[in-house]
């Protein structure tokens, strides 16, 4: 696959991304393309290596390693490099619902278990498939075909994100009648709302949804169910429901004066501030929210580093991000070794603009919130950090992060936001369709399954394995797609 010397032939080289004096001005987004003629290189690089590890998906040490949609890398990446592109995209649409999204999104898992990448750079592969898919797109060879035939039945997906934008894909294709259910105004789940517009422009989604639409698919938004709209309706109405509501009970930090003004979950952060860039057509930038404010962002995930990306935009007059564990290695350890997911020190886009902005670093590693103050008016205006250790419990052997005596210390704070992670699923839900939730309040089923407790209930996505990434997401509704068609129809051909 690729050209038999071209991993020796040629360096890895990425897309052109606009420098951050240019980028932080604006929410458009930042990562460019590569020529043809250059992607071709890059494509060249993929190895004949015998056991693709990019594609294999399947959990090492409680990670994943490689592609969890199975994609066929290696295939489409020689196809790449012959040029051959149209070929590409129908093969890469073969085991993938929605490239745009993870070409743009994805932390790359198939990248970090590549051969190429034992001893040198791996190949890059999320780089290449973002031009596969834009390559489709610009040549009129995406298209979302309404079937033929239809089979009668009627499926209701509750939530569109990319879990329950996968489901009705597969099932309107199949030829079952599929409505989506989103609670809010627009289409996208956390794709929308959960990730900002300089890391996936929305119209992207709005691009997808369109063809959807076309070939059949039925979206209602304004419709939060379990609330607004009966679940027992919904059972009542439609063959099979599926929920695709993800994990967006988030985790809060629990310390004294956490009524302060000024302390909010970060997705609710990120979410107010891009309904009112698309309310606007980006002429509203909502500076008010962070403008000349001390941020202190509660997290070192990707969430986190979207806040930090965030307020950069918006003004803020410092960003700190805490991380609750160790700052990880600079390379892999011995007991990391490939192809497992690399537990490294990583720079994300939001940390490179923090750099820039203010020269240093935002992350604060082994450090929390101990308190949180507030003035006369009950607003945040400052913080009280603590500094934490590694303890093992005795009687479970894990290694706990505990406050250490002595290291508080006062910083200035307007701002707190908490991207702390997420608790599962929200029990309103859950509590309207009856299903059981495990101990992690995830909606419960068989291992391997998608079917609730309840007959013609199944699930997908975060609210059925806890909060992860949109390439699981994707996977999962593709899952349980085949699932609920073989429930239907006695069989399955998805």
């Amino acid at each position: 696959m690729g050209k038999t010397t071209g991993f020796l032939e040629y360096e890895r080289q990425d897309g052109f991304v606009r420098k951050e004096a240019d980028r932080v001005g604006d929410f458009r987004e930042f990562h460019e393309q590569l020529s043809q003629a250059d992607r071709q290189k890059q494509a060249a690089r993929c190895m004949n290596c015998g056991i693709p590890f990019c594609q294999a998906g399947v959990m090492i040490a409680g990670m994943a390693s490689g592609c969890p949609l199975h994609n066929l890398v290696p295939e489409w990446n020689d196809l790449v490099y012959r040029g051959r592109m149209a070929e590409a995209y129908r093969r890469l649409t073969i085991t993938h619902s929605f490239p745009e999204f993870t070409s743009r999104v994805c932390p790359a898992l198939c990248e970090a278990a590549c051969t190429c990448g034992l001893h040198d750079a791996p190949v890059a592969t999320k780089e290449n498939e973002k031009s596969v898919i834009e390559y489709a797109y610009a040549n009129d060879l995406v298209h979302e075909d309404s079937p033929e035939v239809r089979t009668g039945k009627k499926v209701a997906v509750v939530g569109s994100g990319p879990s329950g934008l996968a489901a009705a894909q597969l099932l309107n294709r199949r030829g079952h009648e599929v409505t989506v259910y989103e609670r809010s105004d627009r289409v996208g789940g956390l794709l929308r709302y959960g990730i900002p517009n300089m890391k996936l422009d929305k119209l992207l989604i709005d691009r997808r949804i369109r063809l959807m639409e076309e070939a059949g698919v039925r979206f209602i938004t304004g419709a939060d169910v379990g609330n607004t709209v009966s679940a027992e309706d919904l059972k009542k109405e439609y063959d099979a429901v599926i929920l695709c509501c993800g994990a967006s009970n988030p985790r809060d930090i629990k310390a004294p004066g956490r009524d302060a003004g000024g302390i909010r979950f970060a997705v609710n952060f990120l979410s107010e501030v891009t309904k009112r860039l698309l309310d606007s057509d980006f002429e509203d930038v909502p500076t008010d929210l962070a403008k000349g404010r001390d941020v202190i962002v509660i997290g070192g995930g990707d969430t986190g580093n979207d806040c930090v990306g965030t307020c950069i935009r918006l003004g803020a007059k410092s960003v700190t991000q805490l991380e609750m564990m160790p700052e990880p290695p600079a390379s892999r350890l011995p007991s990391n070794p490939w192809p497992q997911w690399p537990r490294i020190l990583k720079v994300d886009y939001g940390q490179d603009e923090a750099i820039w902005k203010f020269g240093s670093d935002p992350r604060v590693y082994q450090t929390t919130v101990k308190e949180f103050i507030k003035d006369k008016k009950g607003d945040l205006k400052e913080v009280v950090l603590v500094s934490l250790k590694p303890v093992r419990d005795e009687k479970t052997g894990r290694m706990n992060m505990v406050p250490e005596e002595g290291t508080e210390r006062r910083v200035p704070a307007g701002l707190v936001l908490i991207a702390a992670g997420f608790l599962g699923s929200e029990q309103y839900v859950t509590d309207a369709f009856g299903v059981e939730r495990d101990g992690r309040t995830n909606v419960k089923t068989d291992a391997g399954k998608h079917l609730t407790s309840i007959p013609g209930i199944y699930t997908a996505g975060d609210m059925h394995r806890g909060q992860s990434l949109v390439v699981w997401a994707i996977a999962e509704g593709r899952s349980v797609a085949k699932e609920v068609d073989e429930h239907l129809m006695g069989y399955t051909n998805l």
